[in-house]
Order: structure tokens, then sequence, then C-alpha cells
């Protein structure tokens, strides 16, 4: 049995506290080098055997392809192999401290390998309808090794760009997307965008969902920095 992870290691999960009072936040040890690595392996291994599909935008019947709004490709994880069930483990644990922390009623997860081809993007969108609560709190976590963020040609590109509202000009905050991060952001309220990569960019995506029978609330007792409840 998994014991209360925020209590046991409060130190690896201080990014709930940035989670509550903003609506997103990154964090860097919560996956172990070594998983991030296998996981690229496998990604790696997927992308050049062409096993993932073309991603589109949209779910049942609004669902299309449309390479004006994303150009990714994905490939759904199913804990079948070793380094797929030790990432969906750890989400898990991330699913109870959420839960512990911020009373999210966080129940179900679901993820999928993202690879951006040179070119590839995301345009800015939300991950869910306002009030559709089919998507609650979003996460990316990053596969990348040797990552430039440079200028020009030092830039490998790709960064994934965090926006206050629809309209902003200026980001809150350009995520690299180096091996080992781990973005999350509420999924209704969080606009944010994939910036062209010029390299391959390999990522997992991934979206906790509540429970719809039960009807849980949204994240209702922000957490100050620095009093994260034990």
């Amino acid at each position: 049995m998994l014991s209360d992870p925020v209590r046991t290691d409060p130190v690896r999960w201080n990014w709930l506290a940035a989670l509550a009072d903003t609506g997103w936040a990154v964090a860097y040890d919560v996956v172990p080098l070594q998983l991030a690595r296998d996981l690229l392996a496998e990604a790696q291994q997927l992308h050049g055997e062409k096993m993932l599909t073309i991603a589109g935008v949209g779910r049942a019947d609004d669902y299309q392809q449309d390479r004006s709004i994303r150009r990714d490709k994905i490939r759904w994880l199913n804990a079948r192999s070793t380094p797929q069930a030790a990432y969906l483990d750890i989400m898990e644990t991330v699913r109870l401290a959420v839960n512990r922390a911020l009373f999210m009623g966080l129940f179900s997860y679901e993820s999928h390998y993202a690879v951006y081809e040179p070119g590839a993007f995301y345009a800015r969108h939300r991950d869910a309808f306002k009030g559709a609560r089919n998507r609650v709190l979003s996460t990316v976590f990053y596969l990348n090794e040797d990552w430039k963020t440079g200028e020009g040609d030092l830039d490998d590109g790709g960064a994934l760009a965090i926006f206050s509202d629809d309209e902003a000009l200026v980001p809150i905050i350009m995520v690299p997307p180096e091996m080992g991060t781990l973005a999350l952001f509420l999924s209704e309220d969080i606009p944010h965008e994939v910036l062209s990569a010029r390299r391959d960019r390999y990522s997992i995506a991934g979206w906790f969902r509540v429970n719809d029978r039960l009807g849980a609330p949204s994240l209702q007792a922000p957490v100050l920095p620095g009093t994260l409840p034990l």
C-alpha cells in the first residue's frame, strides 16, 4: 500500500504549493532519471518503428486532424512495458499527493507519448472546456537530453509556453522540454502552447480526471507557500 507521499518526502512535493497558488507548477525530482531514459528509449523505438499516429483535436464526433493546430504524433501508454508501468505508478503517487494536499478528487489518469518532429508545434489551447470536467489536471513529462535553450541555432525550440489568459501576448513562463522536467497545470484554466521544435522532441502528456458520478470539486483549498498541510 502506498504511503502518504507529502508527509514522507515534503521537499520532493513542494511544487504543490505553487500549483495551489497559480494553477500551474514545474517539478524536477518526481521521476528518477534512469526511468526517464528508459522511457525515452522506448519512445524513440516506437517512433523509429512508425508505431505512432498523427494526433488530432476534439473528442468523439468532434475529433479531427488539423495540422494548423497541432502536428505531433502520439502513442497511448498502457502499462504493458516495464518503463510505462513504473511511470504510471509514479503518476498514481502524484494523484494521491495532489488529492491529499489540494482536495481535487482526482480519480483516474490517461497519458500518451508525444513526439514533435522538426517544425511540429501545438497552437495555444486549453486541455478542457470550462465546466466540462473531463480533464482536470494536465501533466507533461519531458524526455529530452542535451536540449539547447539558447538563441538562434543554439535553441532547439519546443518550449511549453504558459499564459495567464487567452489574450496574453507574453507567456508567464517558458518551460524547456528538458529530461526530468514535469509540468502540471489546471486543464480548464491554463492556456498553453508548444513552440515549434527544431529537432525531435519527446514527452509524455497526461491528464487526471475526476469521477463524473461523484461530481468531485476542483481545487478548493488553496495552500499558501510554506503552509502545505501534512
